[in-house]
């Protein structure tokens, strides 16, 4: 039983470690596909789109969306913000995965 429990927490703490390092990679997508020309995190970039709290208002599912299926997603929110989100489907499912993963950290503090 002992060694279940062992085995456990290691899965459970190299979990937390994957995850860390997908939201470094997605921050560092983040910033390589110069998102903040339309968003802000944390007062940098376009305050006019902030990201801030995204983490604790959208599921990963719907960030996913959002991100390659914006303008599908911008008619069912009713957003009109202008220009309009364009979707970002050349993206590779790492830096999707990962792009997702660093959007899931930002929560309201």
């Amino acid at each position: 039983m002992r060694h279940v429990i062992a085995v456990i927490a290691v899965l459970v703490a190299l979990t937390g470690v994957a995850s860390a390092q997908s939201a470094t990679a997605g921050a560092k997508v983040f910033a390589d596909q110069k998102c903040s020309l339309c968003h802000s995190i944390a007062g940098k970039g376009n305050p006019k789109g902030s990201l801030d709290s995204v983490g604790s208002t959208l599921s990963g599912e719907d960030i996913r969306k959002w991100i390659t299926e914006a303008p599908e997603m911008a008619a069912k929110a009713k957003a009109e913000r202008k220009p309009a989100m364009k979707p970002f489907a050349s993206l590779s499912k790492g830096d999707l995965d990962a792009l997702v993963a660093y959007l899931q950290t930002l929560k309201k503090s």
